[in-house]
């Protein structure tokens, strides 16, 4: 079975720093570590790989820096890592970062299955794994908790709002995972020493063979209007010691 894994390296939110002009996050700014959430698609790959047999590709779209980060995928049962690396690729919104990884899909060949985490910490967003789905034409399933191959099939169990769905899809098809779905295991000295000599395949924006007026800022729809931060004067905390002085503040505050 050919599994693809999309991976996203995002910075320690802590530390990055923000483009306020272009409302874009500095990724160069800060260290960078695979999304947490997509450790645990890279680990349910893994165990499918264990039991039925196949491959594991992670696809990642990043900066260079990212190589490194790339480097803890193949150390967790990755077979091969490839990232999506180019001034064209700047700036992409969900959109145009989809299209980018759907072409780069295209140009690896016949998959059966496609996982990703339900979304990232830096863009918190949850829409690439299903529009990369829609750009390919297959099914998905997003807040997957379980998932089982059998035949030419997936089942999986949804966990949307208050309700659990247990569905059939044929594959190929995308699924986006919760944490709920697995516990990523830390990766040996062996495996880490391996992965060292491993390389990181690099492509760029002509490699993928996509249009590229739908890719970077040009393919971006998206328009980041204003970038605040939150000050310490918003965060200042009040003592009153008298109950109808406290009311009047806050019904103040809430009109």
């Amino acid at each position: 079975m050919n599994i693809v894994v999309l991976v996203k390296i995002v910075p320690d939110i802590e530390k990055v720093t923000f483009n306020v002009e272009n409302g874009t996050v500095d990724r160069a700014s800060a260290p960078q570590e695979v999304n947490p959430f997509d450790l645990n698609a890279l680990e349910e790959a893994v165990k499918i790989k264990e039991k039925v047999g196949g491959r594991v590709t992670a696809v990642c779209m990043g900066p260079p820096e990212a190589k490194e980060a790339l480097k803890d995928a193949l150390a967790r049962g990755a077979d091969r890592a490839i990232l999506l690396s180019d001034k064209k690729l700047a700036g992409s919104d969900t959109l145009a970062t989809s299209y980018a990884l759907s072409s780069a899909i295209k140009k690896l060949g016949e998959f059966d299955l496609i996982l990703c985490g339900e979304k990232t910490t830096d863009g918190d967003t949850g829409q690439v794994g299903a529009e990369t789905a829609e750009h390919l034409g297959i099914p998905h399933a997003y807040y997957v908790s379980r998932l089982s191959i059998e035949g030419k099939n997936a089942v999986v169990h949804s966990e949307m709002e208050n309700r659990l769905l247990v569905m059939e899809f044929p594959l190929p098809m995308l699924v986006s995972v919760t944490k709920d779905i697995n516990a990523p295991r830390l990766p040996s000295l062996k495996s880490k020493l391996a992965s060292r000599k491993k390389e990181v395949e690099v492509w760029s924006a002509a490699d993928l063979g996509a249009d590229e007026t739908k890719l970077g800022f040009p393919g971006s729809p998206t328009m980041v209007y204003k970038v605040t931060f939150p000050t310490e004067e918003g965060r200042k905390g009040l003592i009153f010691k008298d109950i109808t002085e406290g009311i009047k503040a806050i019904a103040q505050i809430l009109l």
